[in-house]
C-alpha cells in the first residue's frame, strides 16, 4: 500500500512517473500522422487557390467557387461580384476578404479540429496515453489559445456565410441568358452546400444554442426536437469536419477545371 507521502508526490506531479514516454503497443502514431498530412495538404491547396485569383467563376453557368465567395474584390468580374466589389485589387489580398478569415478561425477554433491539429501539428498531447514532449502545459489559458472560446462567435458568421453558399448554388441555375439550366456543376455546388450546413449546424455551439439553458425540454418541444436532430448530427461532426475539407476542394477544383476550360461541364438540362 503506497504512503501518504507517496500519494502526496504523485498529486503533485499530476503525471504517472514512467520512464517509457507510453506502454502502447499499438500504432498510436498514426492518426496524427494522417492528420498532419491530410490537414497539411488541404492548407496548401487552399492557400494557393485563394492567391491565385483566377479560375474562380465560369459566366456561362454561374459557377462561383466557394474560396472566392462573396468576392468583393475590384478585380472579381462583375458577373461573380453579388454583393458589390469594395476591396482593392492586389495580390496579397484573396478575393474572398470578407469571409474566409472567419471560415478560417471558424474552423480553426472548431473542437473536434482543435484535438486534429493539437495532437498532429503540437503533439499535445500526440494520442491517449502518450507523454507530451513539451515540459510545461498551460492549456488554453493565455494567449492565444485563449481566443479558442470565441468559437461560438465565428459559429454565427459562418452561418451567414452558409447562406450566401447556399445562393451562389440557387443562383448557378439561371444560366446567363437567363435560361434554366443544370449541369454537374450544380449538383457538387448544391451537395457541397448541404455538407457545409450539415457541418455547420452540427458544432458544438449550435448544439449549446439550441438547448442550452432548458430546464424542462417537455415546455420547449420546438427547441427539444431541433436539439435532438443537432445532437444526433454532433455525434458525426468529426467526419462531418473531414467530408467538408473534401467537398470543399472537389467544388473548387471542377469549377477551376471547367473555368480553364480544361473540361467541359456534364450539361443534363440547357
Amino acid at each position: 500500500m503506497s504512503s501518504t507521502t507517496d500519494i502526496a508526490d504523485q498529486r503533485a506531479a499530476g503525471r504517472a512517473r514512467i520512464a517509457a514516454r507510453t506502454l502502447r503497443t499499438d500504432r498510436w502514431w498514426l492518426p496524427p500522422l494522417l492528420n498532419l498530412v491530410g490537414l497539411g495538404a488541404w492548407v496548401i491547396y487552399a492557400t494557393v487557390r485563394a492567391f491565385m485569383q483566377e479560375w474562380y467563376f465560369v459566366a456561362e453557368y454561374n459557377y462561383l467557387t466557394p474560396f472566392y465567395s462573396p468576392c468583393v474584390s475590384y478585380g472579381c468580374v462583375e458577373q461573380a461580384a453579388h454583393f458589390g466589389r469594395f476591396v482593392p485589387d492586389v495580390p496579397w489580398l484573396p478575393y474572398a476578404l470578407i469571409s474566409l478569415p472567419f471560415l478560417l478561425l471558424f474552423r480553426l477554433t472548431c473542437y473536434y479540429y482543435r484535438k486534429a491539429y493539437y495532437r498532429a501539428f503540437w503533439g499535445s498531447p500526440p494520442a491517449c496515453a502518450v507523454a507530451e514532449p513539451h515540459g510545461k502545459y498551460t492549456g488554453e489559458t493565455r494567449f492565444p489559445l485563449i481566443l479558442q472560446n470565441l468559437h461560438r462567435y465565428f459559429f454565427y458568421i459562418a452561418a451567414l456565410i452558409s447562406i450566401i453558399n447556399t445562393y451562389d448554388a440557387i443562383l448557378a441555375f439561371i444560366k446567363a441568358d437567363g435560361s434554366f439550366g443544370l449541369g454537374l456543376g450544380n449538383i457538387i455546388l448544391v451537395a457541397n452546400v448541404v455538407l457545409l450546413w450539415a457541418y455547420t449546424v452540427s458544432c458544438h455551439s449550435c448544439r449549446s444554442i439550441v438547448g442550452g439553458r432548458l430546464n424542462h425540454f417537455s415546455r420547449h418541444p420546438v427547441r427539444y426536437k431541433a436539439w435532438t436532430f443537432v445532437t444526433k448530427l454532433n455525434g458525426k461532426h468529426m467526419q462531418l469536419a473531414w467530408t467538408t475539407l473534401a467537398s470543399l476542394a472537389i467544388t473548387d477544383a471542377y469549377i477551376m477545371c471547367v473555368s480553364a476550360g480544361w473540361i467541359p461541364d456534364l450539361r443534363i438540362v440547357g
